[in-house]
């Protein structure tokens, strides 16, 4: 009865495991890092936004930040060729397919240059005019703000701002210090 039930369960797990998710691909690992993300991150920039053409093509993508989390990435991209640049968020971590199933994956959310700076812009706005109530009662006090189909969730625990990044079924902590990195570098990278 055992071997049934395994058997049964391995079926189950790779015949669901083959379907293509629409919010990422699947994963066996526990870990997203910064090389994996720009890996993966470069079929997507030239898949999603870039787009696929018969000319040679050249671009630029640099992994800015991965939050201490792992569930977040963030890359630069720029194509001079196509005047096209921005910000890719790469997320990772738990999701629910379409059958129920809780499986590791990740996903790839793209803003232009523009759209970039807006949204790390509007996360400091956010946090600054709303620092003293974020400071009266950490944890409890909280904030967000949307960005497109992107939510963000600002509160303190201690003494650092925390950031939780909502996008499809994703959940992703972003710490302060990674946040302020990718903001920097983003700032000095942008033409």
């Amino acid at each position: 009865m055992k071997n049934y039930l395994l058997f049964t369960f391995l079926v189950f797990q790779i015949t669901f495991s083959q379907v293509k998710q629409e919010i990422g691909n699947i994963l066996g690992v526990k870990a997203f890092s910064k090389e994996i993300s720009l890996f993966r991150g470069k079929a997507f920039v030239i898949k999603e936004v870039l787009g696929v053409n018969n000319n040679v093509t050249k671009f630029e993508l640099d992994p800015m930040e991965a939050a201490s989390s792992g569930e977040l990435t963030t890359l630069y991209y720029n194509c001079d060729a196509l005047n096209k640049e921005g910000l890719v968020l790469g997320f990772y971590g738990d999701y629910v397919n379409e059958f129920g199933l809780l499986l590791q994956g990740y996903a790839y959310k793209n803003f232009d240059k523009k759209q970039g700076l807006e949204l790390l812009q509007k996360i400091e706005d956010a946090k600054t005019e709303n620092a003293n109530y974020l400071r009266e009662d950490s944890d409890n006090h909280n904030i967000y703000i949307t960005f497109d189909d992107v939510i963000i969730l600002i509160y303190r625990k201690e003494l650092l701002y925390k950031y939780r990044v909502f996008w499809k079924s994703f959940d992703a902590e972003w710490g302060d210090f990674a946040f302020r990195r990718t903001k920097n570098k983003f700032q000095l990278k942008i033409k």
